[in-house]
């Protein structure tokens, strides 16, 4: 199938079996705006309780914390996000497409633009537009022709030439704490200021806002810089060791896309590992290996599918020395799932300049240069694993989607090959039919599963091959169907998802099976 088949089959699957939900559906939904459904909310959270499995409990030099989504704007205004955490907005003043400048198709400057659009009747529309603003150009059915490109893109939209200027738009969701209402003063103020420049005012109403506004964090990265003499001093950490955090990050992005994997509401999985400056470069090439490996031997991810990027000199912030970029080969072409990221000493030394509090490490067995005597105080360098969970997420399911045909006049079906750890339902049990005590007994069965931990379901609806079928295509790797010859001898059929293949096990060993297939 093709590419395009193919993320409309995901689309649709999450729909259908209640992977992901449109939020708001019913008011005509919001965009860029998702809830997850029973079997949404299972599979991503198998998928980061096997990051901080293998980030945090399998670990002695890694901890975790939960902090809050709201912080102090000082914290903001030290790492920077509040000057400098914009992307550049232009307006296309032909359609009203909102977009990147830095994310447009690039096209020679000077270079003939052809301006097309869906249908004539839009494009009819346009070319008014452009004669009130004085173009001269020529319509043929859809596409418009003659303009010239001013600079080097165009609209991601219709490909006009014509756009507003470039401005910085910050990306970080603004609001008030405490019960804080500006509308008044600000009315107030504009009253006593009418002949200041539209400029001028706008600083004003930035600093009568400032005194209540908070910000939703855009990443859950500072706060462990904020709470790094915390953590080491209450668990005594011994560099090197890192702190590990999973929680939801907030961007006001300009363009949102391809389903679930640009929102601007997201979960993410970040650790900061400090570090002796002198071992950041062996500790970028362990994390960048490990975190690559974690997505095949963790997730059962295609190896060709995944691929490590490093970033051109170009990409690279200004503190950062070196940074990784773990990709997938999604539907739409290569994209990033996570970054590895060397940022030094940068953020420590930020936080440290602002808040006055010193954020260091004393080593008393190092060698201070300037003394030359032992014991001294330093700011660690840092290797930031930063993974979107929410893009996990769809590349589990994109990578796990399969469909087979029928053979033989049989019907084909849809299958979810997930990892069996990480299906949303791990077994299925079925009475083969509604009476003779097959019920009692699959529910006596179902209850051994969920006092061990073990999500199963218990379905007595429809013919068994129907629930076979929904059961594949929902990724449950186990079915046990109770039937007539359970009732004789206690023993069951468990039928494997990948391969359809049917045994004869004692009810006595059900458990056990599927417990060691899981782990």
């Amino acid at each position: 199938m093709s590419n395009e088949d193919l993320m409309q089959k995901i689309v649709s699957l999450c729909k259908k079996r209640g992977f992901v939900f449109q939020s708001s559906e019913i008011y005509g939904g919001l965009k860029s705006a998702y809830d997850y459904g029973p079997l949404g909310v299972e599979l991503k959270r198998n998928i980061m309780a096997e990051w901080w499995k293998a980030m945090v409990h399998e670990r002695e030099d890694i901890v975790g914390i939960d902090a809050s989504i709201i912080m102090k704007p000082d914290v903001w205004k030290a790492s920077g996000h509040l000057s400098s955490f914009t992307d550049p907005l232009v307006d296309c003043l032909i359609c009203k497409e909102r977009f990147r400048a830095d994310k447009a198709e690039v096209v020679e400057q000077g270079s003939d633009a052809v301006i097309s659009f869906s249908d004539k009747g839009k494009a009819k529309v346009a070319l008014e537009t452009l004669e009130k603003m004085g173009h001269d150009l020529k319509r043929n059915g859809k596409e418009i022709t003659g303009a010239t490109a001013e600079r080097n893109y165009v609209c991601t939209n219709c490909g006009s030439p014509f756009l507003s200027e470039e401005k910085n738009f910050n990306l970080m969701f603004k609001t008030s704490l405490g019960a804080v209402d500006n509308k008044n003063e600000i009315v107030q103020m504009l009253l006593d200021n009418k002949d200041l420049s539209k400029n001028e005012l706008i600083k004003k109403i930035e600093d009568i806002e400032s005194k209540s506004a908070v910000y939703l964090r855009p990443e859950t990265a500072q706060a462990m810089f904020v709470q790094f003499n915390n953590v080491m001093n209450s668990m005594s950490m011994k560099l090197p060791f890192g702190i590990a955090q999973q929680g939801k990050s907030f961007r006001n992005e300009i363009t949102v896309e391809h389903f679930i994997f640009r929102s601007c509401e997201f979960e993410q999985m970040e650790m900061e590992y400090f570090c002796y400056p002198e071992q950041s470069k062996e500790k970028m090439e362990y994390w960048k290996e490990t975190r690559f490996n974690w997505y095949i031997d963790r997730l059962g991810i295609n190896k060709e599918k995944l691929r490590l990027r490093a970033h051109d000199d170009d990409e690279l912030a200004f503190y950062s020395d070196s940074c990784y970029d773990v990709e997938y080969a999604y539907p739409w072409g290569w994209d990033e799932l996570e970054g590895i990221a060397s940022r030094t000493d940068y953020d420590l030394k930020q936080h440290e300049k602002h808040s006055k509090v010193k954020l260091q490490y004393f080593d008393a067995e190092r060698i201070n240069p300037e003394t030359g005597k032992k014991g001294m105080h330093f700011t660690p360098y840092v290797i930031e694993p930063a993974a979107g969970a929410t893009r996990t997420t769809l590349m589990v399911l994109i990578d796990a989607y399969d469909e087979e045909p029928g053979v033989d006049g049989k019907e084909g079906r849809t299958v979810l090959r997930l990892l069996p750890r990480l299906a949303p339902i791990k077994v299925a049990i079925f009475p083969l039919v509604k009476k003779d005590g097959m019920p009692d007994k699959a529910r006596t069965i179902a209850k051994r599963f969920t006092e061990k931990g073990i999500n199963c379901k218990y379905e007595e609806q429809h013919a068994i091959g129907k629930r076979y079928r929904r059961h594949d295509e929902i990724g449950t790797p186990f079915c046990l169907t109770i039937d007539t010859q359970t009732m004789d001898d206690d023993t069951i059929t468990i039928r494997y998802r990948d391969d359809m293949r049917q045994e004869r096990i004692n009810i006595e060993d059900a458990l056990s099976i599927i417990l060691e297939k899981l782990n």
